[in-house]
């Protein structure tokens, strides 16, 4: 019996090889490691700590100062993320064959310019902790939307994916928003530029698109797709502007679309829940489709129902 085992083993690990051979994308053997996932991940949280160093610590440290605390985690983040970053340097094709010094020193480079970039992604985040408060009337205080909110934790990925990525840094990025993505159903590329004090309420299945560019003081709600009003051309649309412009002070309702490279929202706009914009909307400006009537259709054992909701003109949507 086992030895019967060990022969199927054995062929399907021969029939696996076979299906390895071919010419496919998934068939690659890479000539190079791959970015660690989980490293990638595990760096998000060790950045929090750095970010938010009053809420955020390493527990496992028995003695807690905050100096003590930065130098270790400094320690370990530079050591994964110029490992990461010598790693995925080698998918540029400027450094695909370039020798391991070179790519060393210019993962020791883009990490410390990063890293230098950190009191500005802390002064962006007050920022947002300020405007999450201000803005929803459910928030008990700021160390319960610190500690909570979905919207805010996808903001902060996206900052710190979005330094990474103006610095060249290929696949960290995306995967650090795609991971928040999972986590809080909001899907924000790093490439898209976003202002201070932005707020997103509730936040499940809102989609910021990668040459998206939001002012400051913009709030917006679950559902918001901010996205490209056509992906057909595929690659040949790269690098081109496809996504919309949102100035300062707009609030974008629930379940709207804004699509467009071309398309502009101006300050001070509101945008009105489900509506769908494939054009620029002038400063000032109060967006919304227009109200909806219902009709409830009864069937002939409610005559009653039917007649009241008849003579009631205001109800009408054909169910």
């Amino acid at each position: 019996m086992a030895h019967r085992l060990e022969e199927r083993i054995h062929n399907l690990v021969d029939t696996l090889l076979n299906d390895y051979s071919g010419n496919r994308t998934i068939d690659e053997i890479k000539n190079f490691d791959h970015p660690d996932k989980e490293i990638v991940i595990n760096m998000i949280y060790q950045l929090r700590k750095i970010i938010y160093p009053g809420y955020y610590r390493n527990k496992q440290f028995k003695v807690f100062t905050v100096r003590n605390d930065i130098s270790m985690e400094l320690e370990d983040l530079i050591y994964n993320l110029q490992k990461q970053i010598s790693i995925v340097l080698r998918y540029l094709p400027e450094y695909e064959t370039a020798d391991d010094q070179t790519i060393a020193d210019k993962a020791e480079e883009t990490t410390f310019a990063f890293l230098e970039r950190i009191p500005v992604i802390r002064e962006f985040i007050e920022t947002d902790v300020e405007a999450a408060f201000n803005g929803d009337p459910a928030a008990f205080n700021k160390d319960e939307i610190i500690f909570s909110y979905p919207g805010l934790f996808a903001i902060l990925v996206n900052r710190i994916a979005h330094e990474l990525h103006i610095l060249g840094v290929p696949l960290i990025p995306r995967i650090m928003t795609e991971y928040a993505h999972s986590a809080t159903g909001i899907d924000i590329h790093p490439g898209a530029t976003i202002g201070k004090y932005f707020f997103i309420d509730h936040g499940t299945g809102i989609v910021i698109g990668e040459t998206t560019v939001i002012g400051n003081n913009v709030k917006i709600y679950q559902g918001v797709t901010l996205g490209a009003l056509s992906t057909r051309g595929g690659q040949l649309l790269k690098n081109k502007k496809r996504h919309p412009t949102i100035e300062d002070n707009v609030t974008i309702y629930s379940g709207a679309s804004i699509l467009g490279g071309d398309t502009v929202v101006g300050k001070n706009v509101v945008i009105g829940g489900n509506a769908f914009i494939t054009k620029s909307v002038p400063e000032g400006a109060k967006v919304s489709i227009k109200t909806q009537e219902l009709r409830f259709n009864y069937d002939s054992s409610r005559p009653s129902e039917q007649k009241e909701l008849d003579q009631d003109n205001s109800w009408f949507y054909i169910i």
